[in-house]
């Protein structure tokens, strides 16, 4: 009996001492989680837009093509809400930053996919399964839909930050990845950004629901993609490997 009562209480310890350990870890990934939400949250952008201007929607639209996650729609949104309300910038000025930042990030991104992403993926790619069949085979669906993943890409979450780099790795030609690029940038300023300068703050309560629409669409898209592909994956080597003869690496293009 004594053993029992000698196990319930250092059970109960154990218990206690486990439970305050999970406690100080959410305590403290909220402290750490918090400010970073903070960073990223419309009241925070609008404060560094009152600071410093067109400055911000150009950085974080420009990192955001390049690769990096950002809240770049979230800045154009709230940047033509503020030129909106208080007409100390103009929505032109903003679709226009908001465009020139989206190209040229995007071209960052795809030398870097060009250049660092290719040699990354013919080196490690093997660990992932993509074998230099399936990497011929990216390249060739690229060639052929290419222009409208990098344009409808600029709609969609997801694909808005990787679809630059995802273009350079498959070797999209750079002359229609500007164009297409260029026009998606334009056609997404401009109805992200003047739709909130026109119709306000009701655009805030769109937005989210329609970016996630999108982004399931696109899901739903890959999934699709993904099906049709394991479906006709021996098809699409062949004739990836008529598109594309010899060794993927040392292709130039």
């Amino acid at each position: 009996m004594e053993t029992h009562y000698a196990n319930d209480v250092l059970g109960g310890a154990v218990t206690r001492v486990i439970a305050a350990a999970v406690v100080r870890s959410v305590f403290h990934h909220q402290h750490i989680i918090g400010p970073i939400v903070d960073v990223l949250s419309p009241t925070w952008i609008h404060g560094l837009i009152q600071a410093y201007g067109l400055w911000v929607i150009f950085t974080l639209v420009m990192l955001e093509s390049m690769g990096i996650p950002m809240p770049g729609e979230t800045a154009l949104v709230t940047a033509a809400l503020y030129a909106g309300s208080t007409h100390q910038i103009g929505i032109a000025s903003v679709v226009l930053v908001a465009a020139t930042a989206a190209i040229i990030g995007d071209n960052i991104g795809y030398l870097i996919g060009r250049s660092i992403g290719i040699r990354l993926v013919a080196r490690y790619g093997r660990y992932v399964r993509l074998d230099e069949p399936r990497l011929k085979v990216g390249q060739y669906l690229f060639l052929r839909h290419g222009g409208k993943i990098v344009f409808f890409g600029r709609f969609v979450a997801f694909l808005r930050t990787y679809a630059a780099l995802l273009a350079g790795m498959n070797r999209m030609s750079w002359s229609h990845f500007l164009i297409m690029n260029a026009l998606g940038a334009i056609c997404w300023a401009s109805l992200f950004g003047g739709g909130a300068y026109l119709f306000g703050a009701q655009v805030k309560r769109v937005t989210g629901p329609v970016s996630l629409l999108l982004l399931l669409a696109a899901i739903g898209l890959a999934a699709a993609g993904i099906f049709f592909f394991r479906r006709h994956e021996k098809e699409l080597e062949q004739r990836a490997e008529t598109a594309f003869p010899g060794p993927w690496l040392q292709r130039r293009f």
